[in-house]
């Protein structure tokens, strides 16, 4: 821990941990994005003062939100222990009516992008400061409504809107995207790609400032940091046991 703040291998275990207490929740999406959210959280972007906004439209990979949210102390970290409880607070998807923190309940893969864009428009409109962040999956861009969304912000100029594209290969598995970064450029976008598990290159990358929206294409591992789910489609959403659990959490990184 440094200044008071978890590393990111402590956050790392976090989510594995109330992964395993819960027996549910997507381990390797949530690993893949974790550091692109930490990063988010803690690189100022945030602050009252800047008036950002964050949307996680991958919501699926929540355990690594919550890991961010708890840990800045968002919420007390007792609450990580009910993780899928259907009387918990902190669900299989991020719900905006209960969990601080939580700008836009999400999960219908899709859908988070536009209600950024709609965050966006309307900063824009009554001309208030602050950047709107919002992350999707690469396999989230099968989705029309990411390019009907990646229209119209392109079209209304907004230039207060960043998109994070967790681009891990898995939309490989449903329809083959080709080139993400190209296809933004051609919905006139500016992009920028990135290594999405590196702190410095993430933390240039939200504090670009263009004339259109801002698409980062941020290469990841799914799964990353714990090598047996590191790119495994067996691990996309299954229990951790208790043997794994200790394994996992034993590591250093």
């Amino acid at each position: 821990m440094r200044d008071g703040l978890p590393s990111l291998a402590e956050l790392r275990h976090l989510v594995v941990e109330i992964a395993y207490r819960g027996q549910e929740g997507h381990i390797p999406s949530a690993l893949s994005i974790l550091d692109l959210i930490w990063v988010v959280y803690t690189g100022g972007f945030l602050d009252k003062e800047a008036g950002g906004k964050f949307v996680l439209s991958k919501g699926h990979g929540c355990l690594a939100l919550y890991a961010v949210l708890g840990s800045l102390g968002y919420f007390p970290r007792s609450w990580f222990d009910g993780f899928a409880d259907r009387r918990s607070r902190l669900g299989g998807h991020p719900d905006a009516r209960l969990v601080p923190g939580v700008e836009a309940s999400t999960g219908s893969l899709g859908h988070g992008f536009p209600i950024a864009a709609g965050l966006a428009y309307a900063k824009k409109i009554g001309k208030k400061p602050g950047q709107v962040f919002v992350l999707v999956g690469d396999g989230e861009a099968n989705e029309g409504t990411i390019w009907e969304t990646a229209l119209v912000a392109a079209q209304q100029q907004l230039t207060n809107l960043t998109l994070i594209v967790d681009n891990n290969e898995s939309s490989t598995r449903a329809i083959d995207m080709g080139s993400i970064a190209e296809k933004f450029r051609a919905f006139n976008w500016a992009v920028t790609e990135i290594n999405g598990h590196d702190a410095d290159e993430i933390s240039s990358a939200l504090g670009e400032v263009f004339d259109r929206p801002h698409a980062i294409i941020a290469r990841t591992i799914k799964g990353f940091g714990i090598t047996e789910m590191e790119n495994n489609p067996a691990w996309h959403h299954r229990a951790v046991t208790e043997a794994e659990f200790e394994a996992f959490t034993s590591r250093k990184s």
